[in-house]
């Protein structure tokens, strides 16, 4: 029983299979992917999971939802969607989002708007070390220069979600990034100057997509773009705590004191007004925070019906080469994020493992960690019912799936990571 229940079951997957058709195949037939809620797929999901394995007790099956659900990183992840709705709301409230989609209407020229973005995110993010923070505090801006020009707003807030997700690939602080090195047993600077020199490129190549997509993008040059520097100083309070390491909980509720501050100064609220539009962000973001908990909780079933574990087995059981145990250690950590929706605990899970598979075939632990960043990274910024493309879909009112055919970097980053692995690039000195 003991081995069976090691190779893991792959009936065990039925609940994430249930959830990612009802989403997609829905919106597929109606050609309408805002007509299944995500929280109903996901919901659907969970019944479907408790519902699995009748003979076992259901007080149990509740237990381990609830236990998964309520992992750190789940709960902390939810936090900062609020903290990050509260911060969005109360800027908007006191003028920010104007004045900073104005100033960077007045300063980048036009055909740079959303290259100026994703550069903006790239900083940011990677000061932060978390690709959701990065998401929650820059998404309004990226809506409302999409609002103020033609450029798409499915556009907008997938270069959001790709700018994050190079910095959480790269940042000393994220957690992505501890979780691969640690797992890995190597050395942060020498995982930052691997992983570096693989993903660069794709970053290039993106930056130049963007430009080529925008270069047209019409802006009415009458129209004139006032702003209010001191209602701009929240965003570069948050940016500033960011780049000198500050956790993301503290530059969150930084920015919501420092909006409301100016906000009552300038007269933009009175402190009722202040509550209220904290409290609307709060609410907007709690859709979005009881879809992370459904999606936790139910992979959570996943993982203990033993789908995570066969999904696992299956990859390991197919590498015959060290190319292809780079491949491999690729595949483990992409299915694990596919599965999970979250790159730290597909890392987490998968990194033990992937260690082995490094050790057995002579692959240089930089590598291993690089990759088990890069791809855990890459897809998370194209999986609908990702955490980054569900709050950047949530700012624009529209469904996670518009982001994807805009999903560029996310796509450049996995693509970098294939030719590293096929080119044996970069060279390593032990």
């Amino acid at each position: 029983m003991q081995k069976e229940n090691e190779k893991g079951h792959s009936w065990g997957l039925i609940p994430l299979i249930v959830f990612i058709g009802i989403f997609l195949g829905s919106g597929i037939v109606t050609q309408d992917f805002t007509f299944m809620p995500l929280n109903v797929a996901a919901i659907i999901g969970v019944i479907v999971a408790l519902m699995m394995k009748p003979k076992e007790k259901w007080t149990h099956k509740v237990e381990v939802f609830a236990q998964k659900a309520g992992h750190p990183n789940i709960v902390l992840m939810m936090l900062i969607f609020i903290l990050a709705g509260a911060f969005s709301k109360t800027a908007e409230a006191m003028g920010g989002v104007s004045s900073i989609v104005n100033l960077g209407l007045s300063l980048i020229p036009q055909n740079f708007l959303i290259v100026g973005i994703f550069l903006i995110c790239m900083f940011i993010s990677i000061s932060m070390g978390t690709s959701v923070g990065t998401v929650a505090a820059i998404a309004p801006v990226g809506f409302g220069i999409s609002e103020a020009t033609d450029i798409p707003a499915a556009l907008a807030m997938a270069t959001v979600v790709g700018g994050a997700m190079f910095g959480d690939n790269l940042s000393m602080i994220s957690d992505t990034t501890i979780a691969a090195v640690r797992t890995q047993h190597t050395k942060m600077s020498d995982k930052f100057k691997v992983n570096f020199r693989i993903v660069l490129p794709g970053a290039i190549v993106t930056l130049v997509i963007l430009w080529w997509l925008t270069y047209n993008s019409h802006i009415d040059q009458t129209h004139e773009y006032d702003f209010e520097f001191i209602k701009v100083i929240p965003y570069l309070f948050v940016l500033i705590l960011a780049i000198i390491g500050v956790n993301v909980i503290l530059v969150l509720l930084g920015g919501i004191a420092l909006s409301g501050i100016i906000g009552m100064l300038y007269q933009d609220f009175k402190l009722a007004g202040f509550l209220k539009a904290a409290s609307e962000g709060i609410v907007a973001m709690e859709d979005i925070a009881m879809i992370a908990l459904l999606i936790g909780g139910m992979i959570g079933l996943v993982e203990y019906y033993g789908g995570i574990t066969w999904l696992l087995n299956f990859v390991e059981n197919r590498i015959r080469s060290r190319r292809g145990a780079e491949f491999g250690i690729a595949g483990l950590v992409s299915v694990a994020d596919i599965s999970t929706a979250n790159n730290t605990i597909s890392i987490i899970m998968t990194g033990p493992l992937a260690k082995d598979i490094a050790k057995e075939y002579d692959i240089d632990p930089r590598k291993s960690a690089s990759i088990l960043d890069i791809f855990g990274s890459a897809f998370q910024g194209f999986i609908p019912y990702s955490p980054q493309l569900i709050a950047a879909a949530g700012v624009a009112g529209i469904s996670p799936v518009m982001l994807l055919p805009y999903s560029i970097y996310p796509v450049m980053l996995a693509l970098c990571g294939v030719i590293s692995i096929i080119f044996g690039w970069p060279k390593l000195k032990r």
